[in-house]
């Protein structure tokens, strides 16, 4: 029997009042967004707001606490825009939606910076809960950054994923560690590059001993990255059935999975708020579609990040997903 646990991909919406304060604290000009040097009067709005996101996902009952990533202005570039190697460029939209990122521009060697770990150690005091934590997958922060120093794509990608693996390897006790690789699904590698992916995630994945769950979204692997990416050594692989469903269950019907899974089945984009008894539905009819049912643990959670969502919203989606979750403990043989 499946262990169902409850979580998310992290990158939360700001609290409603911290939006406030730190309009008014930062002001709205490029200069004044993250760049790791903030003052008190900035970092105690943020100190605050990330109490509050802990508190609200251990008051809903979810089975894993993130730090939130409420700082990451840049998304999934934030540990590159606030690196001492990286110049910011012009504003880039992050993939076909409406947001947009600064082009993280690399100008020298990645060495360790520090600043995710701080982040985590602060959400560690906050609770004795799980903790969670999350990055974005080595092959998605090379393929949104710009790189002025290494010279060619693999050798690039290469460097950011010792980078990744070295500030993992400075995170405080973890029970899982996330890496969110859309570009794997937005901007797929070919031939030659797709093996490399598969490389750079286990070398990330190896610098720690927590469970790795490794979370594609915006769609479905390629058939060759999907295969590639089995061959890196991580514990869990997502699939994000809100946006496709066909070629995620081909996939896993034809190459396998890992021995543990993460169902990307709550709309982590879209207001409209599932039933618990919908996702937990929905778990079954994926397993109803495939070979193999007997995985360890199945992970429940958004397809995507949930900094799109209104704050009441997103509250209400991890209230969903802990009660989905217990729900399938009791009833899912």
């Amino acid at each position: 029997m499946t262990e169902y646990v409850s979580t998310t991909p992290g990158l939360f919406p700001l609290p409603d009042w911290a939006k406030d304060d730190l309009s008014d604290a930062k002001g709205h000009q490029k200069h004044d967004l993250i760049s790791g040097d903030e003052g008190e009067a900035i970092t105690s709005i943020y100190d605050e707001a990330r109490a509050e996101v802990v508190e609200t996902q251990v008051e809903a009952g979810l089975d894993l606490i993130s730090e939130g990533q409420l700082r990451w202005d840049d998304m999934l570039a934030h540990p590159l825009t606030v690196h001492d190697a990286v110049d910011t460029g012009g504003i880039v939209r992050y993939y076909d939606n409406n947001n947009f990122y600064r082009d993280p521009v690399v100008t020298d060697e990645l060495g360790f910076s520090g600043d995710v770990a701080g982040e985590l150690e602060a959400a560690a005091a906050l609770t004795e809960e799980p903790l969670q934590a999350v990055l974005p997958g080595p092959y998605s922060l090379a393929d949104l950054a710009t790189d002025d120093h290494y010279g060619d794509e693999e050798t690039f990608l290469s460097a950011v994923a010792d980078f990744l693996a070295g500030e993992v390897e400075a995170f405080p006790a973890h029970e899982t560690l996330f890496l969110l690789e859309p570009s794997l699904v937005e901007n797929s590698p070919g031939d030659g590059l797709d093996e490399r992916a598969s490389e750079a995630v286990d070398t990330v994945a190896s610098a720690t001993d927590a469970e790795v769950i490794v979370q594609p979204f915006y769609g479905a692997l390629e058939e060759k990255v999907y295969a590639h990416l089995l061959d890196a050594d991580f514990d869990a692989l997502g699939f994000d059935f809100v946006t496709e469903q066909e070629q995620n269950l081909y996939n896993i019907q034809e190459y396998g999975a890992t021995d543990d899974i993460s169902l990307g089945l709550a709309d982590g984009q879209n207001t409209l708020l599932e039933e618990p008894e919908a996702i937990r539905e929905r778990a079954d009819w994926v397993f109803d579609q495939i070979p193999v049912t007997d995985f360890e643990t199945t992970y429940l959670t958004t397809n995507t990040e949930t900094f799109y969502l209104p704050y009441a919203k997103f509250e209400a989606k991890l209230e969903v997903l802990a009660e989905a979750a217990a729900l399938a403990e009791v009833t899912h043989a």
